[in-house]
């Protein structure tokens, strides 16, 4: 008996499966990679039990986690205009020819290329398939991709939540009670802000910065001189010392 785990190009599983070798030696752990067109025709067929996959899918009858974000980039060959360029925007790709998206990310920059277009991939699948003859540059407007844990509701056993356990980081002594839950987008963002304006105040007042009080100095403890000032104390504690 083992446990069935697929994966998609960009996921790198070794650490959850060496943790899990140590976790859990009565039950191997059977990883393979899947192309994004098969990443859940296998776990609906029962022929795996578990599958990271890359968001959007159809997660109907499936538990998901939602994990990490892959940053977008844009493949161009390495003698385009733009190949020096630090990122770019979207917008600067108008009037750019795209090249022909294949079913293998490794063909589509293939002909990324051969001079066909650009392409615009998860920075880890530019990383996996990495050329001389391209760039990957990071667009700084693109929305993000993201991978996910998958599995069947019917198969949300124990084995299956220890593995859970495992790539959401809890140790063999913590519990499922112990992890904070995921929170909604909406709910992401509202913590988000929240915590923005604690560190505005924290800070002296958000926007007008630190308030300036009596004999110019700011209720931070800093002289509003700046450094002019450290540098003439500087000054004067050399000359006591020289008399």
């Amino acid at each position: 008996m083992a446990l069935r785990l697929d994966y998609v190009a960009g996921v790198s599983p070794a650490k959850w499966l060496r943790a899990w070798g140590e976790r859990r030696p009565d039950l191997p752990l059977e990883a393979a990679r899947v192309d994004e067109r098969e990443q859940l025709e296998r776990l609906r067929a029962s022929e795996v039990d578990l599958a990271f996959v890359r968001l959007p899918v159809e997660t109907e009858g499936l538990h998901q986690i939602r994990l990490w974000e892959e940053l977008a980039v844009v493949v161009l060959p390495k003698e385009h205009p733009f190949a020096d360029q630090a990122e770019l925007a979207v917008a600067d790709l108008d009037g750019e020819p795209l090249a022909p998206v294949q079913p293998d990310p490794a063909m589509t920059l293939e002909l990324v290329a051969a001079g066909t277009g650009y392409a615009i991939v998860p920075h880890s699948i530019a990383r996996l398939h990495q050329r001389r003859d391209v760039v990957a540059i990071p667009l700084v407007d693109a929305p993000p991709t993201r991978i996910a844990l998958v599995w069947r509701t019917e198969r949300d056993d124990d084995d299956i939540q220890e593995f859970v356990g495992v790539v959401r980081g809890r140790t063999a002594r913590s519990s499922r009670a112990d992890e904070t839950p995921e929170l909604s987008p909406a709910k992401a963002a509202k913590k988000a802000a929240a915590e923005r304006r604690a560190a505005e105040a924290a800070r002296g007042g958000g926007k007008g910065g630190a308030k300036t009080g009596k004999g110019g100095k700011s209720t931070s403890g800093r002289s509003s001189t700046g450094r002019g000032a450290s540098a003439r104390t500087a000054s004067q504690r050399g000359k006591r010392k020289g008399r």
